[in-house]
């Protein structure tokens, strides 16, 4: 999927900045949003999770993942196949292996179930209306347009940006979370 340039430099911009954050504040901005998600009713609510495995400088879901395993709650993680990807129940950390881009994914013996309730999305970037700047690769514009699904978006509260162009491909996130607030998209 080839990106317009201004998206791609929003992008680089974006990440640089994530980039950026200490390690300390990473973890009290992941620890607020961990809070402030269980505030959401579809969140508190869903039973079937799909999360992500955080790389980079990443919110880091993994308490996240850990808290919703611990309340029983089935949590699926997404494992890329060609173009595509499939959100595969896991039942605790060893369920993952590295996978496609180095990524932690589920391992083959995992079950498929993109039937989710709620699925929080990686997010390079995000503006106030739900346009998301994801890593260019257009994996999940491509499973949420065929899934779905109520969308959350984790992310700093400096990764919100007033405008990011719009593609035909791009599917709306239904809600943003930061270590500041809870943004339910107009929608």
């Amino acid at each position: 999927m080839v990106d317009n340039p201004e998206k791609e430099s929003l992008r680089n911009l974006l990440l640089e900045k994530r980039d950026n954050t200490s390690f300390d504040l990473m973890k009290i901005a992941s620890a607020n949003i961990q809070k402030k998600l269980k505030k959401i009713s579809a969140f508190k609510n869903a039973q079937k999770i799909g999360a992500y495995y955080p790389i980079g400088s990443e919110i880091f879901t993994q308490d996240i993942i850990q808290e919703l395993l611990s309340q029983g709650k089935e949590v699926f993680l997404p494992k890329v196949i060609g173009d595509s990807i499939e959100f595969r129940k896991i039942t605790d950390f060893s369920s993952l292996e590295h996978g496609s881009f180095d990524i932690m994914e589920p391992k083959d013996d995992c079950p498929v179930d993109n039937n989710l309730d709620v699925i929080l999305v990686p997010t390079v970037g995000v503006s106030p209306v739900g346009v998301r700047l994801g890593y260019g690769h257009g994996f999940y514009d491509r499973f949420l347009a065929k899934n779905k699904i109520t969308t959350i978006s984790l992310t700093l509260e400096k990764q919100i940006i007033k405008n990011i162009p719009k593609s035909d491909h791009d599917v709306l996130i239904d809600w943003i979370v930061t270590e500041d607030r809870m943004l339910q998209t107009q929608r």
